[in-house]
C-alpha cells in the first residue's frame, strides 16, 4: 500500500467532509481474520473522485450510495470512489486479517493460561487494516463502533459502552471527532478495575495473567491519573474533553503508549511483576502524563499533517514531565528528562538524519513516522522549556488556551499556534520559530575563562558554535552556576556550595557568538562553572578545563540531583565527541557513583557510558573499564539502603558489567546475595542473560528458567538469553528469525536481535556483518516499517569497529532499494560506528 502523500491528503480534504464513521466488527470468526463493516457519512464536491483507505483480507463488498463497486478494484489498500454526491454514504464490508506486529488488530494468545487478547493499533498507515477509512489526521468525524465477541470477553473502546452487552453484543455511545489513527478498542478476557474522579469514569485494564500485578499497584495508578488531571484542569481552560478515561496495559505493544481518546493504551510491560527502582515507577508516572497532554495535543487539536507532529509530541512530552513533576511524588522528572530524555535528543540531533523540530514539509505519511524520535520528542520539549523561559509561564499558557478555544476538535498548523502565542505574549515569535523550530542541529555552549594571579576571574565568556553544515546561532536563556567545595560535610567529606547562579541571555544578533558574563569580572574563581545550569536550553555544554578536572572531586558533594545530572551529561557527551578520553568517564563512574543516591543518576550514568566503553575501547582496554565499572557497582552495593531502587540498580549494574561466572551464578542460586536483595523473576532472567553471554549456562538452564515462568515475558527473555549463547548454532537459529521468520510477534523477533551481537563474540559473529548488509533489505520488507526498523537497528553489527563495517554500511546505502526505516537506521548507526573508528585511530580512549 503506497503511504498517503501530503498532496493527495490536501486534495482529499479539498473535496471532503466526513460525517460519521460506524463501524462494526465481528470477533468470532476464527483466530486468523475478523469482519468489519464500516459505514462512512461524507459530504464531497458533487461529481468529484476520491478513493477511500482499505487493507483487507478479502474484500467483501462495496456500496456507494445506490452502487454497487466491484471488489477487484481496489488497489494496493486504495478503492476508488467516483461520481460523488453532495451526501454519500459508504459501505464496505471486509474480512480483516489479525496481526502480530503490535500494529492493526494485534492478537496475542498469553501463554500463561492460554487465553486470547486483542487490541487495535490505527497508527500511522495501520487504521485501514481495521476499517475502511479516510486516512488522514484532518478528515475527522464521529466514531459510533460495534462490536461481537465471544460472550467471556470484554470490550472497551474510545467511547462509553451504550448498555450492557447481549449475547456478546457490546455497542458504544458516538465519539467526539476522532483522527482516524486513534480509533481504537481492547477485546478478550481482560482483568479490569474502576474508579472515578472529578466527574470522570476511570478505568485499568490488563490480560488476566497480570491481575495481581495491576491490583499491587492500581491505587498508585489511579493515584497519579487523579493529580495529573487535576493539573491539567489547573494549567487549561478546557475540561478533558472526551467522557471517560481509560488505561489498557496491552502485550506486545510497540510504543510506549498511544493517545487514544477514551482508551489509551500502554505496553503492559508496566504492569510490574518484579522489583522495580523508584525511577521505572517513574517513567510510568511521566508515560500517564504525556499521554494524559495529547488529550489537548493531539486529540482535542489535531495537526493537519505530519510535518507539524511536534505540536503533538513536543507539547505531550513537555508536559508530560513538568505535570509529572509539580503534581506527583516524582518532583524529580526534570532530572530524569535532563539525562534520558535531552540524552536522546541531543543524539538525534548530531545524526545524518537531522530534520527540524518543524520539518518545513513532511512528503508522505511514511516520511512522517521516520520522525518519531528524539528530536520530535526531547529536542521539541527543550525548545518549549526555553519558550516559557522567555515568554513566562503566564503568556505562555495563555497563548496555549486560546488555542484550544480556537480550533477544538479540528487541526492546526505551526502558523496557528505562533499566532496565538504571539497575541498573547505581545511578541512576534516568527524569528524564534525560524531558528529553533525551522533549522536542525545543536549548539555547542563553551565557557571560555580567565582567571587572574590573585584567583578572581578576569574574564568569563559563553562562546557559542554550530556545526559547519548547520551554521545557525540562537538565542538562550541560561543560567550560569558557581560551585565551591566545602571541606566541613560528613565525615569530613568535601560538600559542593551553590555561591551563585547568574542568568545570562545569549543573542548572537548583538555578540556574535561570544557573550561575556560582566557580573563575574573580580569574583573569586568557583571550582567549577558550569554553564546552562538550572537545564533551560537546548545545548551542548563544554566546562572550561580547570571545572573539568575538579568534577570528579565536586559532583559527589553536590545537593541538587539536576546538578549532578548536568555534569555527568557534559562529561559524556564531550567523551562522545572525543574531546575527552573514555577514561575520563570510568575514573567518574569511580569517583562519584558508588556515593550516589539519585536512583536515575545511577541507571543512566551506567547506561550512557556503556555504548562509549563498549564501542570506544578495544578488547583489552574494554575489559579493564569493565571491571572498574563493577567496582564501583560494588562499592555503591555494599553502602546502598538494603531493599532499595539504588541498591536494585547497583546489582543489575554489577550484573551487566561482571565477567565473574562463579559469583553470578552463585547469586541465582540464593548464595552470597546481599541482604535486601530479591533474586526475583526479572533479575533472575538478568543473572541468565550475561551469564549466557559469558557461556556459563546454555540451552538447558534457559529452558529451565523458562519453564519457572511460563509468560510473555518469559518467553521474551528466553529468546534473546538463546540468541546471546556464544554457539554457532543458536546465532544461525537467532539469525534466521531475524531474516525470514514472520510467524513470530514483534517482540519475540525484537529479543532475538537484542540478544544477537555481543563485544565478547566478535569472533563467532564476524561472518555475520557482511550478512547483515547482504540481507536486511529483504527482511525489512517483511515487516510494517516499526518492526522491520527496530529489527535493523538492534542487528546492526555495532560493536564491530572496523573500517570494512563502515565500507559495507556506505556501499548499501548507495542503493536505492532500500526503505526509507532502513536507510536511516543504517546512516545513523554508520554515523555511530565511524566517532567510534575516530575514537580508537586517534588514541583518544
Amino acid at each position: 500500500m503506497p503511504s498517503l502523500t501530503r498532496v493527495e491528503a490536501a486534495e482529499r480534504a479539498a473535496l471532503l467532509t466526513v460525517e460519521s464513521y460506524h463501524v462494526d466488527l465481528d470477533l468470532t470468526t476464527g483466530d486468523e481474520r475478523f469482519r468489519s463493516v464500516t459505514t462512512i457519512r461524507f459530504r464531497a464536491t458533487s461529481g468529484a473522485t476520491t478513493f477511500v483507505d482499505v487493507k483487507p483480507a478479502r474484500l467483501t463488498s462495496v456500496r456507494l450510495n445506490d452502487t454497487t463497486i466491484d471488489p477487484a478494484t481496489l488497489v494496493d489498500g486504495r478503492l476508488s470512489l467516483s461520481g460523488l454526491h453532495d451526501e454519500n454514504t459508504l459501505t464496505v464490508d471486509a474480512e480483516m486479517a489479525y496481526s502480530n506486529t503490535g500494529e492493526g488488530l494485534h492478537r496475542f494468545v498469553d501463554p500463561a493460561d492460554g487465553e486470547a487478547y486483542l487490541y487495535a493499533m490505527a497508527f500511522l498507515d495501520e487504521g485501514p487494516a481495521i476499517h475502511a477509512s479516510f486516512d488522514q489526521p484532518d478528515l475527522k468525524a464521529p466514531v459510533t463502533l460495534s462490536v461481537t465477541a465471544p460472550e467471556n470477553w470484554l470490550v472497551a473502546a474510545n467511547g462509553a459502552p451504550l448498555r450492557p452487552p447481549t449475547a456478546g453484543r457490546w455497542e458504544f455511545v458516538p465519539t467526539a471527532p476522532l483522527a482516524t489513527y486513534f480509533i481504537s478498542l481492547i477485546a478478550g478476557p481482560y482483568h479490569a478495575r474502576h474508579d472515578e474522579h472529578d466527574g470522570i469514569p476511570l478505568g485499568l485494564y490488563c490480560r488476566r495473567s497480570l491481575a495481581a500485578h495491576l491490583d499491587q499497584d492500581a491505587d498508585e495508578i489511579f493515584t497519579v491519573t487523579k493529580q495529573c488531571l487535576d493539573r491539567f484542569h489547573e494549567l487549561f481552560e478546557i475540561r478533558y474533553p472526551f467522557g471517560k478515561y481509560d488505561q489498557a496495559f496491552v502485550p506486545e505493544f510497540n510504543a510506549g503508549a498511544m493517545e487514544n481518546p477514551g482508551l489509551v493504551t500502554i505496553r503492559d510491560d508496566y504492569v510490574f511483576r518484579s522489583a522495580v527502582t523508584d525511577s521505572e515507577r517513574e517513567r510510568r508516572a511521566t508515560t500517564i502524563a504525556h499521554e494524559m497532554a495529547h488529550m489537548w495535543f493531539g486529540d482535542l487539536v489535531t495537526m493537519r499533517w505530519w510535518d507539524d507532529l511536534w505540536l503533538n509530541e513536543s507539547f505531550a512530552q513537555y508536559l508530560g514531565v513538568r505535570v509529572a513533576a509539580e503534581a506527583t511524588r516524582f518532583d524529580g522528572a526534570w532530572t530524569t528528562f535532563g539525562l534520558r530524555g535531552k540524552g536522546w535528543g541531543y543524539a538525534a540531533d548530531q545524526r545524518p538524519s537531522t530534520h527540524p523540530v518543524a520539518p518545513a514539509e513532511v512528503v508522505d505519511a511514511a516520511a512522517g513516522l521516520l520522525n518519531f524520535d528524539g528530536i520530535s520528542y526531547a529536542k521539541g520539549a527543550s525548545v518549549l522549556r526555553q519558550l516559557v523561559a522567555g515568554l513566562g509561564d503566564e503568556a505562555f499558557l495563555a497563548g496555549l488556551n486560546a488555542h484550544f478555544a480556537a480550533r477544538k476538535y479540528g487541526n492546526a498548523t505551526l502558523a496557528d499556534l505562533l499566532g496565538a502565542m504571539s497575541e498573547a505574549s505581545g511578541r512576534d515569535l516568527t524569528g524564534w520559530a525560524e531558528l529553533w523550530l525551522r533549522r536542525a542541529q545543536v549548539n555547542t555552549l563553551r565557557a571560555e575563562v580567565s582567571v587572574a594571579e590573585d584567583g578572581t576571574y578576569r574574564e568569563v565568556a559563553v562562546v557559542q558554535t554550530a556545526p559547519a553544515e548547520h551554521p545557525v546561532l540562537r538565542p538562550h536563556r541560561i543560567g550560569v552556576g558557581l560551585y565551591d567545595t566545602d571541606e566541613s560535610g560528613p565525615a569530613g567529606r568535601p560538600v559542593a556550595v551553590l555561591r551563585a547562579r547568574i542568568e545570562a541571555d545569549l543573542d548572537p544578533t548583538v555578540d556574535k557568538g561570544r557573550t561575556v558574563i560582566t557580573e563575574l569580572a573580580g569574583q573569586p574563581a568557583a571550582a567549577v562553572l558550569l554553564l546552562n545550569d538550572g537545564d533551560l536550553t537546548f545545548a551542548k555544554v563544554r566546562l572550561d578545563d580547570a571545572s573539568a578536572a575538579a568534577v570528579p572531586q565536586v559532583l559527589p558533594g553536590m545537593d541538587d540531583s539536576l546538578t549532578r545530572a548536568l555534569l555527568w551529561t557534559a562529561t559524556i557527551d564531550a567523551v562522545t565527541d572525543g574531546e575527552r578520553p573514555v577514561s575520563d568517564l570510568v575514573a567518574l563512574i569511580l569517583a562519584a557513583l558508588p556515593g550516589e543516591t539519585e536512583v536515575i543518576l545511577v541507571e543512566e550514568a551506567l547506561k550512557l557510558s556503556r555504548p562509549l566503553i563498549d564501542r570506544y575501547l578495544d578488547p583489552e582496554r574494554r575489559l579493564a573499564a569493565l571491571e572498574y565499572v563493577a567496582q564501583a557497582c560494588d562499592r555503591l552495593l555494599g553502602t546502598a539502603p538494603a531493599g532499595g531502587s539504588v541498591q536494585l540498580a547497583a546489582a543489575r549494574g554489577l550484573i551487566e558489567a561482571s565477567v565473574d561466572a562463579d559469583r553470578l551464578a552463585g547469586w541465582l542460586a540464593g548464595e552470597g546475595v546481599p541482604d535486601g536483595l530479591a533474586v526475583d523473576i526479572d533479575l533472575r532472567w538478568a543473572l541468565v542473560g550475561r551469564l549466557a553471554v559469558l557461556g556459563a549456562v546454555g540451552e538447558a538452564e534457559i529452558a529451565a528458567e523458562l519453564a519457572a515462568d511460563q509468560s510473555a515475558a518469559g518467553a521474551e527473555r528466553a529468546a534473546r538469553c538463546r540468541a546471546a549463547l556464544p554457539d554457532p548454532a543458536a546465532k544461525e537459529h537467532a539469525w534466521q528469525v531475524l531474516i525470514s521468520d514472520t510467524s513470530l510477534s514483534n517482540r519475540l523477533v525484537e529479543a532475538n536481535a537484542a540478544g544477537f551481537w555481543q563485544p565478547e563474540q566478535a569472533e563467532l559473529t564476524a561472518s555475520y556483518v557482511e550478512r547483515y548488509f547482504a540481507e536486511m533489505p529483504a527482511a525489512a520488507r517483511l515487516r510494517t516499517a516499526w518492526t522491520a526498523d527496530q529489527v535493523a537497528k538492534l542487528a546492526f553489527p555495532q560493536y564491530v569497529v572496523e573500517q570494512r563495517t563502515q565500507d559495507l554500511a556506505a556501499a548499501l546505502l548507495a542503493r536505492d532499494d532500500l526503505t526509507p526505516g532502513l536507510r536511516r537506521v543504517v546512516t545513523d548507526a554508520a554515523d555511530d560506528l565511524r566517532r567510534a573508528i575516530w575514537a580508537r585511530s586517534t588514541g583518544v580512549v
